[in-house]
């Protein structure tokens, strides 16, 4: 995969993440809610769970931003951390990764 296929996929994953954080803000809004007061109640109880999610998920698209802005900047193959190149293999898994696997490694200890 070259640069532009890369870009390609990051597009798409963008699209993908940002139509599942409006999908999480709706139901967190209650929108269409149930006029049934114990299923507003069990709707309420999933709100943490969703909230969490929608975190997680506005940590995903930034990580896809800031993988686009590396491929527009031309230091997309290379880890932020250390310069040292991020395997092929490595994007095609975690296409918005930006560190090597030794360096991502000692960031999450």
């Amino acid at each position: 995969m070259d640069e532009n296929d890369f870009k390609k996929k990051l597009i798409e994953l963008k699209q993908e993440v940002t139509h599942r954080i409006n999908a999480i803000d709706r139901d967190i809004r209650h929108e269409g809610m149930s006029a049934d007061w114990s299923e507003q109640a069990s709707e309420r109880e999933n709100d943490e769970v969703l909230e969490s999610l929608g975190n997680s998920s506005e940590q995903e698209l930034e990580m896809i931003k800031f993988a686009l802005m590396r491929i527009e900047e031309g230091t997309y193959f290379q880890c932020d951390k250390c310069g040292e190149s991020i395997p092929t293999a490595r994007l095609e898994l975690l296409p918005f990764t930006a560190h090597c696997v030794n360096c991502a490694e000692k960031i999450e200890q």
